[in-house]
């Protein structure tokens, strides 16, 4: 019965495609997840903030079942963090920064998914307004806006679909996306985060785009790579890939142009746009904020004061109190 519960509500179809695809085996699954639990031991240095199966489960998903790889992405997704604290530090929608870049748009999400079951995320380069939104942010408020959406068993499975389109996007703009903040979204994206990426297209992109591209191709993995789909302004080639019954008419689909808003409705609540410091927090990351044995206790983790440093929390000593609370921005941008 415990097998059951921890794949509970995904369809028939898409525990034979995790079968298939991922190795996933209902009558081994708490033996994978302990094995991987097991490794935990191995890296003193790191501290893992939440252990508990179905979390570990997103990992052995997002690596095929191979437990070492499993591991390995469970140790990087927590030393990201350990190393890049600013970013997780008030990790929520309502987080002014974060809440701003959903606002304008930052990742866009659309409803359907692809033939395939993929989410589709879509970042229109050219909104970029870098008065209002550092790079940081707008990476912040995309790796938690997967961190909600993998919260659901089909998307670990299924996987996502980003589509970047560089319409309008200035040679301007394009300088502000230095070497070093690109390699540390993609360590955030490619070598952290539990998700299996399908596919990463690029519309529209100007000869500097793909220069930038020539820069950062060493720091990818060559499954990325081969993931990561040019397309230029020619939308038949990205309608081989993705049906255009689930594209938005800027892609040359047959929805409606996407409301950048639609996301970041989802994420707040109603209250969206109001641009005041909001208290309603959707989603809270409790794998920075709390300390593992609060998650066994408490199934819904509840919002923690904010002068509550991960510190208290009793999970990285290895900082001071005053340094985390006052750290400086990681890059600054402008």
């Amino acid at each position: 019965a415990e097998m059951t519960h921890l794949q509970a509500g995904l369809s028939p179809e898409t525990i034979e495609k995790a079968r298939l695809e991922l190795n996933e085996n209902p009558d081994i699954l708490h033996q994978d997840i302990q094995q991987v639990r097991d490794m935990i031991i191995t890296r003193p240095d790191i501290g893992f903030l939440r252990t508990d199966d179905a979390f570990i489960l997103r990992f052995l998903r997002a690596r095929k079942f191979h437990q070492t790889e499993a591991f390995r992405l469970l140790a990087q997704y927590f030393q990201y963090r350990q190393l890049n604290l600013d970013m997780f530090k008030n990790f929520k929608a309502d987080d002014p920064g974060i809440k701003r870049a959903l606002t304008d748009g930052f990742p866009g999400v659309l409803e359907n998914r692809d033939h395939c079951g993929r989410k589709i995320l879509l970042l229109f380069a050219a909104n970029w307004d870098q008065s209002r939104n550092s790079f940081i942010d707008i990476l912040r408020a995309i790796l938690l806006s997967l961190e909600v959406l993998i919260e659901d068993q089909e998307l670990q499975i299924n996987g996502f679909i980003l589509i970047i389109d560089w319409s309008n996007f200035s040679f301007k703009q394009a300088s502000k996306l230095t070497p070093s903040i690109l390699k540390l979204a993609i360590e955030g994206l490619q070598d952290s985060f539990p998700a299996r990426f399908g596919g990463v297209h690029f519309v529209n992109q100007p000869w500097y785009i793909h220069a930038l591209y020539t820069l950062i191709k060493p720091f990818l993995k060559d499954k990325t790579r081969k993931r990561i789909f040019l397309h230029g302004n020619n939308l038949n080639s990205l309608h081989q890939l993705i049906h255009p019954e689930c594209l938005p008419s800027e892609f040359g689909g047959t929805l409606p142009p996407y409301d950048m808003g639609t996301w970041a409705r989802t994420l707040l609540g109603p209250d969206y746009s109001d641009e005041n410091e909001y208290t309603h927090t959707s989603y809270n990351a409790m794998h920075v904020k709390h300390a593992s044995s609060n998650l066994e206790r408490e199934a819904s983790p509840k919002p923690m004061k904010r002068s509550q440093s991960v510190v208290e929390a009793g999970t990285l000593k290895h900082e001071d109190q005053g340094e985390i609370e006052n750290t400086q921005p990681l890059l600054a941008l402008d």
